[in-house]
């Protein structure tokens, strides 16, 4: 376990080393949810599967007992400091970042800060489901577009939140069930085990 100082709290980080890792992978939790998601621990095993080791990040509303989470440009700053943090640690491994729904957004926001080698997004919520007498909800695909890396979207295909289109960089698998992606747990790990092979050499 290690513990991040971050601008808006203590970030507490689970490590899962692979033997002689090739690279790291660095997870970020769902607005409501922790890292013990079951798409977030089939991603781990995957990952640990090639040699590639896992950070599971636990952000600072969520380490001080809070469900609701913060600003996005909270979790943004936070999620930068703990992947400096964890370079320090790591040194010239290859490293990617990623996360589960609202972890993936953090993670496309802050691709080209963190100089990450790839974004792994599980369940990206790509447009939020509409209230009764609301707005149109405001589609979030200018965040996966604005990755310029090989970016990965593993998406139930009866995912409320919509199916984001793929595109030249950006490789999207639809795995049976809904936004949980509890459904086909091994076809989650075995589309993020073949990405992550293809990424990290």
């Amino acid at each position: 376990m290690l513990d991040v100082d971050t601008p808006h709290g203590l970030a507490r980080v689970q490590l899962r080393h692979a033997d002689a890792p090739r690279g790291w992978l660095v997870l970020g939790h769902g607005a409501g949810g922790g890292v013990t998601s079951r798409d977030l621990v089939a991603a781990t095993e995957a990952a640990l599967d090639e040699g590639i080791g896992v950070a599971l990040v636990e952000q600072p509303y969520r380490v001080a007992g809070r469900r609701s989470p913060s600003p996005a440009h909270h979790l943004d700053a936070a999620w930068v400091a703990v992947v400096e943090r964890l370079r320090a640690e790591t040194g010239r491994l290859p490293l990617v970042t990623g996360g589960r729904s609202a972890g993936a957004r953090v993670a496309c926001r802050t691709a080209a800060v963190t100089g990450t080698a790839g974004v792994l997004c599980l369940a990206f919520p790509l447009v939020p489901p509409r209230r009764s007498g609301g707005k149109p909800a405001v589609s979030r695909l200018p965040e996966l577009d604005a990755v310029e890396v090989p970016t990965l979207v593993v998406q139930g295909e009866r995912d409320r939140f919509g199916m984001p289109p793929g595109s030249a960089l950006r490789t999207v698998v639809t795995v049976s069930g809904d936004h949980s992606l509890r459904s086909d747990l091994p076809a989650v790990a075995a589309a993020v085990r073949a990405w992550l092979h293809s990424v990290v050499e």
